[in-house]
C-alpha cells in the first residue's frame, strides 16, 4: 500500500493536474494507494507521523521540498516505511539531487519498479530533520522576501528577491566548527548541503552527492560590494566554489555560531532561534530515487 500525501497548494496550482497523471498511472500499474490531502501548514508531519506508526505502507510525498519537509519531520517507522516524492512543487530541489523524474508518471514506475535505497538526512537540535540544505545568511533574507511578496510567484519570485537581497545585504560574522577545525567567517551564506542546489536550480553546493554519507559545507567569505555581481554570476552558473572568497568542506557534522541570534532554513523553512548544529544521518531512511 501507497499512503500519498498531497499538498494541494503545492506547485502554483499545476498541483491537481499532476496529481491525477499519478493516480492514473498507480492505477494503470495495478497498485494499491490512499491519498491524504492536507489543509494546512503541519498536517503533513502529523500524518506522516500517524501512517507510519500505523506501518501500513509506504509514505509519497505529493509537492515540493517542503511537503518533503514535513513528512520526513513526522517518519518515525523507518524500518516498515520507505519514502517516495512526486515533485509538485516550485523548485523540486532535491528531486533534482534523488535523480526523481519531475513527469509524474515517470516518478510512480521509479517507485513501483524500483527498490528504495539508504538516503542520508540532516539531524538539528530539538528534533529538526532536513533533507535538501540548512542555511544561514542571504538564504534566510530571500526567503523572508518571497513570503513577503505578494505579486511575484515561483522561481521568477526566488530569483527577484535574490538580487534585491544582494544589494543590500551585510555580512553575518559566525564561527564555524567543523572536522576539528574553528574557522572565523564574515559570511553572506553559510550552506549545508544533501542536495546540490536551493532556489529552484541554484547550485550553492555544486559537489554535493547524495549516497557518498557526506553533507557539503560552502561559506562566500567576506565578499566585497565590487564582487557582488561576479559572484552572482557564478552562482547561476553552478561555479561559486571556483571564487576566492569561497569556503568548501565535507564533513560529517558542523556547528556555527554567532555572537546574535540568527535564523535557520531548513529546506526552506525558516526557524528562528534553532542551534545551527547538522549531523548526517546514514542507513536509517529509505526512499525511492536514483
Amino acid at each position: 500500500m501507497f499512503h500519498i500525501i498531497s499538498n494541494p497548494n503545492a506547485g502554483e496550482g499545476k498541483k491537481k493536474k499532476l496529481q491525477r497523471r499519478a493516480i492514473e498511472r498507480f492505477r494503470a500499474l495495478g497498485q494499491a494507494f490512499c491519498v491524504h490531502e492536507t489543509e494546512k501548514p503541519g498536517q503533513a508531519v502529523h500524518l506522516a507521523r500517524q501512517l507510519s506508526e500505523e506501518g501500513a505502507g509506504d509514505l509519497i510525498v505529493m509537492g515540493g521540498d517542503g511537503t518533503l519537509h514535513e513528512v520526513l519531520n513526522g517518519m518515525t517507522n523507518f524500518e516498515q516505511c520507505a519514502l517516495g516524492l512526486i515533485p509538485a512543487g516550485t523548485g523540486n530541489d532535491f528531486a533534482a539531487a534523488a535523480g526523481i523524474p519531475t513527469q509524474p508518471e515517470a516518478a510512480v514506475d521509479l517507485i513501483v519498479q524500483s527498490r528504495p535505497q539508504y538516503t542520508e538526512f540532516m539531524q538539528l537540535p530539538g528534533g529538526v530533520r532536513g533533507i535538501n540544505a540548512v542555511g544561514t545568511g542571504i538564504d534566510v533574507e530571500i526567503l523572508r522576501r518571497c513570503r513577503s511578496s505578494r505579486w511575484l510567484h515561483g522561481k521568477f519570485q526566488y530569483l527577484i528577491s535574490l538580487i534585491l537581497s544582494l544589494i543590500r545585504f551585510r555580512n553575518y560574522d559566525l564561527v564555524a566548527r567543523v572536522n576539528g577545525k574553528e574557522q572565523a567567517y564574515k559570511t553572506l551564506i553559510a550552506c549545508v548541503g544533501n542536495g546540490y542546489r536551493i532556489g529552484g536550480g541554484i547550485r550553492m553546493c555544486p559537489k554535493a552527492v547524495l549516497g557518498d554519507g557526506l553533507l557539503d559545507f560552502v561559506a562566500v567569505n567576506d565578499v566585497k560590494k565590487s564582487r557582488i555581481l561576479p559572484a552572482f554570476v557564478k552562482l547561476m552558473q553552478g561555479r561559486i566554489l571556483e571564487e576566492s572568497f569561497a569556503r568548501f568542506e565535507r564533513c560529517e557534522r558542523i556547528e556555527v555560531v554567532s555572537d546574535r541570534p540568527f535564523t535557520v532554513q531548513v529546506d526552506g523553512e525558516l526557524y528562528d532561534g534553532l542551534p545551527f548544529v547538522v549531523e548526517v544521518v546514514k542507513d536509517t531512511l529509505r526512499m525511492y530515487r536514483k
